[in-house]
């Protein structure tokens, strides 16, 4: 079925009589009279409350302030007289183009996403107000100015936007607006104070794990200590007798008690006697794993990626050739808000309200699961406390709805941490070969790079296997000039249940990447920081990144005594980054004493969220280079808690300095690439430190010791 766009408008329209707009896609073809995926929408009240409709769920990130700066920008509206609600499943309306389609948050594309098409349908918004008022005051729209959320006509004339809005619906979207010349910005790329500060720390902030609906019950879930196990038999008659339990609910994923608390349901779940059917995940253990992916590095299919010249062939005849192997650990998401989702079915409908960053694939998961129509399930997503590419999988939410379903009431179903950690959809263990000819000068002649791993788009999206992952390269061609190079991927199904984790495989190749630019850098006798530089003549913005790291963090200047330097660049997300890592060997482990980080963009939004999300990655990605590892024996995850998976406390925390380069192209992302950095420039700084180069992760007290 078609709509029209002015069926669309009078159908979509708040109950208010606001105008509510739909904003195609620039550069997106479309028929006369037809919508064709909007992707952000305005609502414009007719009290001049100005209400962001976000495709984009926030978990941290700050969108909810940038991307209303964006349309207060051509609406010509002060930022703090704009609310934002999120949008609801619908991935037609509201899908993310650049990762394919689906209403989804990741891949450092929100702001990428919205930085025209919101700036288009602002200025769209503004014109058709502009239009309503000089039609109802019969003077030429070119006298009217749009200014502080005001029309401003000849001979005193006023009026509120809100006070227009609703003539404003009546007329046609103009096709073709101007948007305004960034040297003319008054709002965007100016430091602003997020709009959700208040909320959050005054308490009114409704995070999943706050809901709370009229009666309301709550459900901790068992599941089998083995990822994929299903129950062969359960012995309930314990939890039954419980004070608060309501029942004792078998779902497919493992046996839920649903109580009038969650402290009673988790309490009586622990009296659950269960005997799993383990299946073949009980055979799982690391090292195994690790064993199997090493051995399809060398006998599996590789997948091409890019080549220049032949590579092999010169490395064959060269006399100087440096070989090495980078392993990546398996790793837990676990942000600090557990997985948690309420549901309620009731008479062939569903209605979900918690965290996720995928609506559309909820939705429909949610409707298959139960038996329902996908249009009869709603989704409110709520604030996500933390996500990093956990909250894309909906195991959780499908969890909710069958239990709510089967005591037909509504259910909360919560997670502990426990659960989290040990439940989780793990970024992959990854093998990165490489290998590398050395000439003359001491630069290399020749470099392979292959890439052995999980295909985590193939589990989520179902990307055949013989097809290239495109979030498996990411990072791999690195920006050097080596005059022949080959780089391939092979997909190893280990057997673990893998997931995006945050920077995705950014943080595998770049470590591998910039740690062995290290190693090549020692081989020929060079300084690390010279050595890029030389091989950086046709990329000024990584080179630019680079030095104004170096010179920030003082690189070549002497340093504290037991304290050294490490470089590390990379581009991701269409940024530029560079870090430089000042670490020294304290008790058993790493010290990161300071992070400096150049970055360049694009284009900045909000900088301030920039540098906050800079300083965030840096810190997680610290914690997955120095302490954290999620390893598996008899197919059990062995941690369980932050004591086993740490994080970095604030007294580890490092200084951190951030350099935003000025720059007039278009945005880049900003809440990953910083995480895929830290591990090599504290592998580097190490190395150059003791002398010992770790090539794999995390870089413990022990790994150094046993490197």
């Amino acid at each position: 079925m078609t709509t029209s766009r002015r069926d669309f408008l009078k159908t979509s329209a708040f109950a208010s009589g606001g105008l509510l707009m739909g904003f195609a896609l620039p550069g997106t073809a479309q028929a006369a009279g037809l919508v064709h995926t909007p992707n952000a929408w305005v609502h414009i009240s007719d009290d001049n409350i100005i209400t962001l409709i976000s495709a984009r769920s926030e978990m941290g990130q700050g969108v909810y302030t940038s991307m209303p700066m964006l349309i207060a920008e051509e609406l010509n509206v002060d930022i703090k007289n704009i609310k934002v609600a999120i949008a609801p499943p619908n991935a037609k309306l509201y899908g993310n183009p650049l990762l394919g389609g689906p209403q989804l948050t990741g891949g450092s594309t929100s702001v990428r996403d919205g930085w025209e098409k919101l700036r288009v349908g602002g200025a769209q918004v503004r014109e058709m107000l502009i239009s309503a008022a000089a039609s109802k005051w019969n003077v030429d729209r070119s006298s009217i100015k749009a200014v502080n959320g005001m029309l401003i006509g000849p001979g005193g004339k006023k009026a509120t936007y809100g006070s227009m809005a609703a003539a404003a619906a009546k007329l046609p979207v103009p096709e073709k607006v101007t948007i305004k010349d960034p040297k003319d910005f008054t709002i965007v790329g100016k430091r602003t104070k997020r709009l959700d500060t208040p909320v959050k720390t005054n308490g009114t902030a409704v995070f999943g794990i706050d809901v709370k609906l009229p009666g309301l019950v709550y459900a901790a879930l068992e599941q089998c200590p083995v990822i994929g196990g299903k129950a062969k038999s359960v012995d309930s008659t314990r939890a039954k007798t419980m004070p608060g339990v309501l029942a004792v609910v078998e779902i497919p994923d493992g046996v839920a008690v649903v109580a009038d608390s969650w402290w009673r349901a988790n309490k009586a779940r622990k009296t659950l006697v269960i005997n799993w059917d383990e299946g073949a995940g009980a055979n799982l253990n690391t090292k195994t794993m690790l064993d199997g992916i090493r051995a399809a590095s060398k006998t599996g299919k590789p997948l091409p990626l890019k080549a220049v010249g032949d590579a092999d062939a010169v490395i064959a005849a060269s006399q100087k050739v440096i070989r090495a192997e980078y392993v990546s650990q398996n790793l837990s998401h676990s942000p600090l808000e557990p997985m948690n989702f309420t549901a309620h079915y009731n008479n062939g409908k569903v209605a979900l309200i918690g965290p996720t960053q995928w609506q559309d694939a909820a939705q429909n998961a949610i409707a298959a699961a139960v038996g329902v129509k996908p249009e009869d399930v709603t989704l409110e997503t709520t604030f996500l406390g933390g996500g990093f590419g956990r909250r894309i999988d909906i195991d959780f939410i499908i969890q909710a709805a069958q239990i709510s379903k089967a005591v037909n009431k509504p259910v909360k179903l919560v997670w502990s941490h426990e659960d989290d950690m040990t439940h989780d959809f793990y970024r992959p263990q990854a093998v990165n070969t490489m290998a590398a000819a050395l000439g003359a000068d001491g630069k290399p002649t020749a470099m392979t790079f292959r890439l052995t791993s999980q295909s985590v788009t193939g589990r989520v999206f179902g990307l055949p296997a013989e097809v290239q992952d495109p979030l498996m390269t990411e990072a791999a061609v690195a920006l050097y000039d080596i005059p022949a190079t080959k780089h391939d991927v092979v997909k190893h199904d280990a057997g673990m249940r893998v997931g995006y984790w945050r920077s995705v495989s950014h943080a595998l190749n770049a470590f591998a990447n910039e740690s062995f630019i290290d190693e090549l850098a020692v081989a020929a006798g060079k300084d690390p920081l010279a050595y890029r530089l030389s091989m950086l003549g046709n990329q000024p913005r990584i080179a630019n990144v680079l030095k104004l790291a170096a010179n920030k963090a003082g690189y070549g200047k002497p340093l504290a005594a037991g304290h050294a330097h490490g470089i590390a660049i990379m581009e991701g997300y269409e940024t530029y980054m560079a870090q430089v890592a000042e670490i020294s060997i304290e008790g058993s482990g790493v010290r990161v004493h300071r992070v400096t980080v150049a970055a360049d963009l694009g284009r900045m939004v909000n900088p301030d969220t920039v540098e906050a999300q800079i300083q965030s990655s840096v810190v997680f990605g610290m914690g997955s280079a120095i302490m954290q590892e999620i390893t598996i024996d008899k197919g059990r995850v062995q941690q369980s808690t932050f004591k086993e998976f740490p994080i970095v406390r604030m007294d580890e925390a490092p200084q951190i300095d951030i350099i935003l380069v000025e720059s007039t192209e278009k945005p880049g992302g900003i809440g990953e690439p910083a995480v895929a950095l830290v591990a090599p420039a504290i592998a580097n700084a190490v190395a150059t430190l003791t002398g010992k180069r770790v090539r794999k992760l995390p870089i413990t007290g022990d790994a150094i010791k046993q490197a």
